[in-house]
């Protein structure tokens, strides 16, 4: 019998990229490791045939690098294999799969990127990072070999073409404690050219400075104030704002893992299986590479089952347990692992607390602000029936 779930295969296809990001987990990007389609295929077959990663309704075969497109004909090769695969093989994913893409934008409009998209346009989710505006964009996404020099007139220039092809999709958003102060002009700079779902999160590593919790919360009650008076609600959605966040913890429905660590396997340039991408050599800092099985081998299930059972009880200290506002507190089970005291994946890292008690206060303000709005206008019920669905929490 089926899972009525969609499970995730990531390929690392390169770990090479134009930026240098100043707050990118990958610290070991390099312009050497490269996939080869051998080791793509073989990985396929592994995939296609496996029980336990078959027994999904769906799959979400992901590409990622470095910067993807940087393999377009790679991918491309590998993409065409897949779609054979699951013809030929009569597989139940043969109408179920999506081919999606995280990219930087800077060689979206390439005629080899366009040339793809045109082909698997309707099994493709390709979302663009753009931090906001220039200002903001340019102070962490810089090219590698100018580190002077911001990105954003590269990417900007392709978010029409990108818009025209995919309305709907959402970018994503890295905030860092330098770019604190942007968070309201930037989203409302996103909204203005014409991206509806903005995503946002903090990053997850122990970066955060004294004082940092607090311009967090009035930067966000300044987007809040923004957002209701310019009546954004009813056609833009931040995802940092959420009315299911804020709240005591319920052991029964909020404790599954907040990551799908253990559900969305990867595999790399050498042929290694990871429990996710955060579990490679080149998103660590100080653990070694968690790697369970390979293309030849397959996966070892005994290296698997610990993600498996991962959950919010089994890994959070008793603070996080009991706190009034545990609800919506995220976290990334490779941090977890790398910042941990030993090389458990139980022991959540609390390094992002003092930011997420500071979003649930500005989320209160927005929520309040905007019912009491609604309910002078009488159009409460309206709202209800049209809300953006998709204001939730992202990792």
């Amino acid at each position: 019998m089926l899972e009525k779930t969609v499970r995730t295969f990531t390929f690392i296809v390169t770990k090479d990229c134009q930026l240098a990001c100043k707050y990118c987990y990958l610290v070991g990007k390099n312009d050497k490791e490269r996939m080869s389609f051998n080791t793509a295929k073989a990985a396929i077959d592994y995939v296609l045939s496996d029980s336990y990663i078959s027994s999904s309704h769906g799959i979400d075969f992901s590409f990622i690098g470095g910067e993807p497109f940087l393999e377009i004909e790679l991918i491309d090769r590998i993409c065409d294999y897949i779609k054979s695969e699951l013809f030929w093989r009569n597989h139940h994913w043969f109408d179920n799969y999506v081919f999606s893409f995280s990219t930087n934008g800077i060689n979206y409009n390439s005629k080899e990127v366009q040339n793809f998209i045109k082909k698997n346009y309707t099994h493709l989710s390709i979302g663009i990072t753009i931090d906001g505006t220039k200002l903001k964009h340019d102070i962490n996404r810089v090219w590698k070999d100018n580190p002077n020099k911001g990105s954003y007139d590269d990417v900007v220039k392709n978010i029409p073409l990108w818009l025209s092809q995919y309305p709907d999709e959402a970018t994503k958003v890295t905030i860092s404690s330098a770019d604190l102060p942007y968070i309201t002009e930037s989203v409302l700079h996103l909204y203005s050219l014409g991206i509806h779902t903005v995503n946002i999160n903090v990053v997850f590593e122990d970066v955060w400075k004294d004082g940092d919790d607090n311009l967090f919360e009035n930067e966000l009650i300044k987007l809040a104030d923004a957002i209701i008076e310019g009546s954004y609600y009813m056609d833009y959605e931040c995802s940092l704002f959420s009315d299911g966040i804020g709240k005591p913890l319920d052991p029964v429905n909020d404790n599954g893992n907040w990551c799908g660590s253990g559900h969305m396997l990867s595999v790399d340039a050498a042929g290694n299986f990871y429990p996710c991408t955060r579990f490679a050599a080149y998103s660590l800092r100080e653990k070694k590479p968690v790697i369970i099985g390979n293309v030849r081998a397959g996966i070892d299930k005994n290296k698997l089952r610990p993600f498996l059972t991962l959950d919010r009880l089994t890994q959070s200290p008793q603070k996080c347990i009991n706190c009034e506002v545990a609800s919506g507190c995220a976290w990334c089970q490779g941090e977890n692992y790398d910042a941990a005291d030993t090389n458990t994946i139980y022991q959540r890292s609390t390094a992002i607390c003092k930011m997420h008690k500071a979003r649930v206060r500005a989320n209160n303000y927005y929520w309040n602000k905007l019912f009491r709005k609604l309910e002078l206008e009488g159009k409460r019920e309206e709202f209800e029936l049209n809300r953006p669905k998709n204001q939730n929490p992202i990792c």
